[in-house]
């Protein structure tokens, strides 16, 4: 918790901006009500709030929520058009303040509303009080202005972004320190509040003028030295920052005697389950309801639109659908009022149309912004088909808005990764991803599509236009930039409407449960780092490369001449049906398996079969093996080369895999092979530039850890707690000898059935792949599960959980969904064998995500000219400036062992080479 303090606090205050809360609850959260058709989104919503900071802070000592009071307050007397631009308050907002005062109060906090100034003066005066009596404060806010309040003794999170942010912090976001906040609204003005600024000065523009004179007070002395228009806008403004600096200095001697009687009286308060019981009862939170009053509890209020803990109640009822507000946006004016719109919204959802789909050739041809959900619009800039009415200039509408795109405002998308690198071509960084529904969708439902159409009909019930509809598919397709503007319109603004709707729905069901809650976190910290990843590439030796090529052709070419001698004539080696004719009709193989159209089969099983006796199939899986390796890697990688940067740029799939794994695409980086002599080659291509070294780093035996952990088998736990050779003490208590005395084909036949039992290995499998007899290897099984009870006991208990819940769950809470465990047959045989692997395979992804975040933010933090180049599985690839080696070895694999903590240590290895296989 005081991670970012100088020293641990003696007390702590936790001190919540209510009223920040209140307006991101109502806006987040869907239209839920209860059967009385009361509201109740931004009640479920400021509980889910409340509770998240509870347990995130559980040593804070002092808990308080402040609210705005009713009323004006002195800002108002001061400047009578502060906040004149705010739309009133929904009445379905206010019917909720109440229940939302008495809640938060049930829930143990201490609930402040001060007449006459707004809640982050009552928040500042209760910050410099505690910092008198020694008591550190954390506050919670999504109001920059509150950024002016941090120093050692303050700091500030904002759940939306998952920030935390000391004086360091601030300065990171804002460049400025805290001290100088105030001076930087002053200059670029707060569109929420009305207060005015300079006109056309944005955040860049002001840093750089307070780095180069220190204070406003300074730039104002020096205004007449400052030229151009920005200059003069700036002169214009002078008159206005007195008034404009105290209406946003946030006021810190605020009289509270009427409201508290000191800090000593902010103590943290009991909660009270009965007033919560009886609020979740009238407002149908049956998932709280059954916490406090039992499991088969229903709440009289059962809500309309449910917020269920676990989608086995399914999603929560599609809404009715809302009327659609669309605007096409062509002129400036237009574009500048919905800066306006954004600029005040809560939330935003955002999207991209690009006249290509690809990350690295697309290019923005519109784009489209929603605010609540009906009201989107779209800002068409490259649709160029003959007859295209008049548009906006692109660099006009990235110029408007830029300070906004690469602003902290929250912002939901669909698949933001792609949106990241298509502003990314045009000079934009892409901030403020605080919500993905693509990645929210894997989150709950990593078995189902999440493309945005199947999810408008899974969450909305609702079908939009398909991009196939607008562009064609095959040969005859077009790019969107051919598509006719209105047409477009349309469907632009729905793909962001359609991401704002779902999004809120969404969040019910995740943010009820503090496993996926953590997983949904996870995963949209992941996306920024392997958008690093994507974006830096990988260096690839091209000539390397073709002279491998050559030399497999090479190879292949005398492979086939020898098939063609062991067949006594020349045949297609690709082709099924003259190979079955060649193999069990001219040479007379047994048909060992056959196809679903009954002809025997040439697949790679039937040949791996095959090769034990006859020389052709051993022939031909070397020629096939080779000849996937030329025609994906030595071929493909060269032509994948970018050649604006010399690079490989893979592209890393977040939400294909559903264990949590990513898969790599275009080119595949993940699969090139690592034991045989030909994929070392292949690796050694990959190499690191003049002056720098690649470094390995992975996790070891990291499934095998996962199983000691979640099986708690003493046995297993013992070894790696000893730090022993695992597979050697697995020998020693299958064999029963002594671990010194264990053989290395011992060691072996351990390892296999380590790593095989992982996978739900049978004793056929194991018999057929350490080449005994199947008793045997049931009597090894059987020695195995005698001595750990605790896996075999882990193993049965996972397939009846996975049977009664359709799922299971890594330590993290990520759920792996099973739709075939209670199948018949073969199915759920490879389910059950799946509910015993995905959670080892799924909390290894988690724990690889987890490292990825971690080193990719403290190489970006501290300024290291360091970058991730791959993901593979469980290894992360970095290239190393020479200066910066010892400092990555020694950090990288600490950050790795840290990022958790298992029943078992976990271990991180490096290794270092100027090409990725010498780093092995």
């Amino acid at each position: 918790m005081n991670d970012l303090f100088a020293s641990p606090p003696p007390q702590t205050l936790l001190l919540i901006d209510g009223s920040s809360y209140l307006y991101r609850a109502f806006h987040a959260m869907p239209d839920l009500r209860n059967n009385a058709g009361l509201p109740t989104g931004a009640l479920y919503g400021m509980i889910n709030m409340m509770r998240r900071m509870t347990a995130d802070y559980p040593k804070a000592t002092h808990h308080v929520c402040v609210f705005d009071a009713k009323g004006k307050t002195f800002r108002d007397d001061m400047y009578p058009a502060y906040k004149a631009t705010r739309s009133p308050m929904p009445d379905d907002m206010r019917l909720q303040i109440e229940p939302i005062h008495a809640v938060v109060a049930a829930l143990g906090w201490h609930v402040l509303t001060v007449p006459g100034v707004e809640a982050d003066d009552v928040i500042g005066t209760l910050a410099v009080q505690a910092a008198a009596q020694n008591c550190q404060t954390i506050i919670s806010t999504g109001d920059k202005d509150m950024a002016q309040l941090v120093n050692a003794q303050v700091l500030l999170v904002n759940t939306m972004t998952n920030e935390r942010m000391g004086r360091a912090g601030v300065e990171d976001k804002f460049g400025v320190p805290p001290d100088r906040i105030v001076d930087y609204l002053a200059l670029i003005g707060d569109t929420v509040d009305n207060v005015p600024g300079v006109m056309k000065c944005g955040p860049k523009t002001a840093v750089k003028w307070l780095l180069e004179y220190g204070t406003l007070d300074n730039i104002i002395a020096n205004a007449d030295k400052i030229g151009g228009v920005v200059g003069e806008n700036l002169r214009k403004a002078l008159p206005d920052f007195p008034l404009t600096r105290e209406l946003l200095k946030i006021k810190c001697d605020v009289d509270l005697s009427g409201h508290t009687k000191g800090l000593d009286a902010l103590r943290t308060p009991p909660q009270n389950l009965d007033v919560q019981k009886q609020i979740f009862d009238t407002y149908g939170f049956r998932t709280w309801y059954r916490e406090l009053a039992g499991e088969n509890a229903s709440p009289s209020g059962d809500a309309r639109v449910k917020a269920p803990a676990a989608l086995e109640d399914g999603a929560p009822p599609p809404p009715p659908a809302v009327a659609a507000n669309y605007e096409t946006i062509v002129t400036e004016a237009a574009l500048n009022a919905w800066l306006s719109k954004i600029q005040a919204a809560p939330l935003v959802a955002l999207d991209t149309e690009t006249n290509a789909l690809g990350a690295w050739q697309a290019r923005l041809v519109g784009i489209s912004l929603c605010t609540e959900a009906g009201l989107a619009c779209y800002i068409p800039t490259g649709h160029s088909y003959g007859g295209a009415p008049e548009q906006l200039p692109l660099d006009l509408v990235l110029a408007t808005l830029k300070p906004w795109l690469e602003s902290d405002a929250p912002k939901v998308l669909q698949h933001a990764k792609f949106d990241m690198h298509v502003f990314a071509n045009h000079g934009i960084a892409l901030r403020g991803v605080a919500h993905d529904t693509l990645l929210a969708a894997y989150t709950l439902e990593s078995h189902k599509k999440n493309n945005l159409g199947a999810l408008a009909e899974r969450w909305l019930g609702r079908k939009g236009v398909a991009y196939e509809e607008l562009c064609g598919k095959g040969a005859s397709a077009i790019t969107m930039d051919q598509v006719d503007v209105e047409r477009a319109a349309h469907y632009a603004a729905e793909d962001a409407d359609f991401t704002f709707q779902i999004h809120a729905l969404q969040q019910v069901v995740i943010q009820a449960d503090a496993g996926l809650a953590k997983i949904y976190a996870l995963e949209i910290a992941s996306q920024p780092a392997l958008f690093d990843i994507e974006r830096t590439g990988v260096l690839v030796d091209a000539a390397k490369l073709n002279a491998q090529s050559a030399e497999l052709g090479a190879t292949l070419m005398k492979l086939e001449q020898s098939a063609y001698e062991i067949a006594g004539q020349p045949f297609n080696l690709n082709s099924p049906k003259q190979l079955g004719e060649i193999m069990y009709g001219t040479l007379g193989y047994p048909a060992k398996n056959k196809t679903a159209t009954g002809a025997p089969s040439t697949d790679e099983d039937t040949l791996q079969e095959l090769a034990a006796d006859y020389p052709l199939p051993k022939v031909l899986l070397e020629y096939r093996g080779l000849a996937k390796l030329k025609s994906t890697y030595t071929d493909k990688l060269p032509a994948s080369i970018e050649p604006r940067t010399g690079r490989v740029h893979t592209h890393y799939a977040q939400a294909a895999v559903v264990t949590g794994r990513l898969s790599s695409s275009d080119p595949n980086l993940q699969n090139i092979p690592v034991k045989t002599l030909e994929g070392r080659r292949i690796r050694q291509a990959f190499v690191a530039p003049t002056g720098s070294h690649i470094v390995s780093a992975d996790y070891s035996q990291i499934e095998l850890r996962i199983m000691a952990h979640v099986s708690q088998d003493p046995a297993l736990i013992k070894a790696f707690l000893d730090g022993e050779d695992v597979h050697r003490a697995t020998a020693g208590e299958v064999f029963g000898v002594p671990v010194g005395e264990v053989t290395s084909e011992q060691r072996r036949y351990a390892k296999v059935i380590n790593f095989g039992l992982i996978y739900g290995m049978s004793a056929f499998g194991l018999a057929s792949n350490l080449g005994i007899g199947n008793t045997e290897a049931k009597n090894y099984i059987d020695r195995y599960f005698a001595r750990y009870v605790g896996v075999k006991q882990y193993m049965d208990r996972t397939k009846l959980e996975a049977k009664s819940q359709g799922y299971v769950s890594t330590v993290f809470g990520r759920r792996l969904w099973l739709p075939d465990i209670n199948a018949s047959g073969p199915r759920r045989g490879g389910a059950e064998r799946s509910a015993i692997n995905a959670p080892m395979q799924g909390t290894a992804a988690d724990l690889i995500k987890m490292a990825m975040v971690n080193i990719n933010d403290w190489l970006r933090v501290e300024g290291h000219q360091t970058r991730i180049v791959m993901q593979v599985h469980d290894e992360l690839v970095l290239e190393v400036p020479d200066g910066e080696l010892e400092l990555v070895k020694r950090e990288v694999p600490l950050r790795m062992a840290a990022v958790a903590q298992l029943a078992v240590p976990l271990l991180a290895e490096v290794g270092v080479g100027s090409d990725w296989d010498g780093a092995h």
